[in-house]
């Protein structure tokens, strides 16, 4: 079955949707319960948006973001390695990416892509920014190939065991097919 893009209710899919980041992120249950908390608090935040992938009835991916602010946490944690980089210009006028995911079975699909550029085809601001394990993958892979670049590296976020990139791109997205297709 084709995977369909569009609008996702995340307060009313939190569940659905942790876990399909448990499968992708390896979350065990007592870190899905504190994701639950801050994926149900951003999605109050002014311009919050999320969409998912479904196949059939069942959520298989999804993204959400929205409009930076200085003052989450995030951007507080991020903003002095930014800073060191003289990067820190990106938390301003930028559509942040605080989740994106795609149960395994899923990947490699064109799945992550297509949730990424729609949810950024949306935003007002001009550029994006996201954070993500600093190590080569496939989903840094897919990051560059949209035309994000590293703002900051080894990123250390409290609790994170392994460090983080900070990634900027602007907007709008590449739109280079995946390789293979």
């Amino acid at each position: 079955m084709d995977l369909v893009i569009g609008p996702l209710d995340l307060s009313a899919h939190v569940d659905e949707a942790l876990s399909v980041q448990a499968a992708a992120f390896g979350l065990g249950p007592d870190e899905v319960a504190v994701r639950r908390q801050i994926v149900l608090r951003h999605m109050t935040q002014p311009g919050a948006r999320a969409l998912g992938a479904t196949d059939g009835d069942r959520l298989v991916g999804f993204v959400y973001g929205m409009p930076n602010d200085r003052a989450q946490w995030w951007s507080t944690v991020v903003e002095p390695c930014l800073r060191a980089q003289g990067t820190d210009d990106w938390l301003d006028d930028s559509f942040v990416i605080t989740e994106l995911h795609v149960h395994p079975a899923h990947q490699n699909r064109g799945a992550g892509r297509a949730l990424i550029t729609r949810i950024t085809d949306g935003a007002a601001e001009p550029r994006s920014i996201l954070s993500a394990i600093d190590t080569e993958s496939p989903a840094r892979g897919l990051y560059r190939s949209l035309g994000y670049q590293d703002l900051a590296r080894q990123v250390h976020f409290p609790s994170a065991p392994k460090p983080y990139a900070v990634m900027g791109a602007t907007l709008p997205l590449r739109r280079r097919p995946p390789a293979g297709r």
